[in-house]
């Protein structure tokens, strides 16, 4: 007979610092803590956390699931032994994460040797398996059956994301849009100088928001004057839209991040060049990146290629860097200089009436 609990568990569950926390975690959080649940968060990613995960798993497994196991064996060291590990498979109908992340609980189940109870809801839009399926199995999962609790958990985990995406999409950054949605409060965007160049980067975020995994890529890119875009400054519909309008279609679950948020600017022009940041050997990212960069050539728009994995140097990377952020600046140098050559000259009445008195 199954215990049906009518409140939660006052227990403590650990999230990874990893994958679909960048994106998702205020729902996590706004749901997990309504249902009764003390969050613990893994620690921010350093190279001992890497290497921990990369000696779990074999040699060519990608970047961020090594990551991620070096967080999940983080939160064991840290005593907690009930630890969320979704298995995101579809975000729409036929629209696929890669196979890691599908798999990701088996994955962990066959790496850690350690005992943990592993928390695995299932999101398959494909197999018509939505997000009220998926937080239902999540609660069913913790023990607790209570239908009303559950549904006022929904509601708050779509207050705080939705909370998080409003702050976003206004300007303020991932960080502290995160820190305020979770802790239910407004960040207003801090005023900034008008930059002269521009850039926008596409990249999954668990690639570009982890500041070990992406060597401080925006703020590197602050520190040289550089607007940097990235998909958290457009709208999904914004997004698939400018998929659709350069003439491809949407296959990957995390295409909107690359594809869509790169083509939302190259269609637009409203920026001086693309950066693509992807972890080294990703097959998914590697299609989407070729994807952009056809039709980036197609409209003279510079783009770069950064890949990462754990043996990445950081001068290497900050002089690549450092390279295509010079030549944009010398290629709108040029621009401009074209732009005054074709100028009018301007001439005054005074000297109309001059001229024409010489004649």
């Amino acid at each position: 007979m199954e215990l049906k609990l009518k409140y939660a568990n006052t227990e403590k569950i650990g999230v990874p610092r990893a994958l679909s926390y960048y994106n998702n975690y205020p729902f996590y959080h706004g749901f997990l803590t309504s249902l009764g649940f003390e969050i613990v968060l893994s620690d921010k990613t350093t190279t001992k956390l890497i290497n921990d995960g990369a000696s779990r798993v074999v040699s060519d497994t990608c970047l961020p699931i090594k990551v991620y196991v070096g967080h999940l064996l983080n939160l064991l060291d840290k005593g907690v032994d009930t630890i969320f590990v979704p298995s995101l498979q579809s975000t729409d109908y036929k629209i696929n994460n890669c196979s890691k992340i599908r798999g990701l609980p088996e994955i962990m189940r066959n790496i850690i040797d350690r005992p943990f109870r592993m928390i695995e809801p299932t999101l398959d839009k494909t197999e018509g398996l939505g997000i009220k399926d998926f937080c239902y199995e999540t609660a069913r999962q913790l023990g607790i059956y209570d239908e009303e609790l559950i549904e006022k958990s929904i509601k708050s985990g779509w207050e705080c994301y939705n909370n998080f995406i409003k702050m976003a999409h206004s300007g303020v950054s991932q960080q502290s849009a995160i820190e305020s949605a979770i802790n239910n409060k407004q960040a207003l965007k801090k005023m900034e100088l008008v930059k002269p160049l521009s850039v926008v980067i596409m990249a999954h975020g668990y690639n570009l928001y982890d500041e070990r995994i992406s060597m401080r890529l925006l703020k590197k890119l602050e520190n040289m004057g550089v607007k940097a875009y990235t998909s958290l400054d457009i709208t999904r519909e914004e997004q698939l839209n400018s998929i659709r309008e350069l003439g491809e279609i949407q296959y990957w679950a995390n295409e909107l991040d690359l594809t869509g948020t790169a083509a939302y600017y190259l269609l637009n022009n409203e920026v001086d060049g693309i950066i693509a940041l992807s972890a080294f050997g990703c097959g998914p990212d590697s299609l989407m990146v070729d994807e952009i960069q056809y039709h980036a050539a197609e409209r003279n728009m510079p783009m770069i290629h950064l890949t990462i994995d754990e043996h990445t140097g950081e001068a290497g990377f900050v002089t690549r860097l450092e390279a295509f952020i010079d030549m944009l600046s010398r290629k709108k140098m040029k621009q401009k200089q074209k732009l005054k050559q074709k100028e009018p000259i301007k001439v005054t009445p005074a000297e109309t009436e001059r001229i024409l008195t010489k004649v």
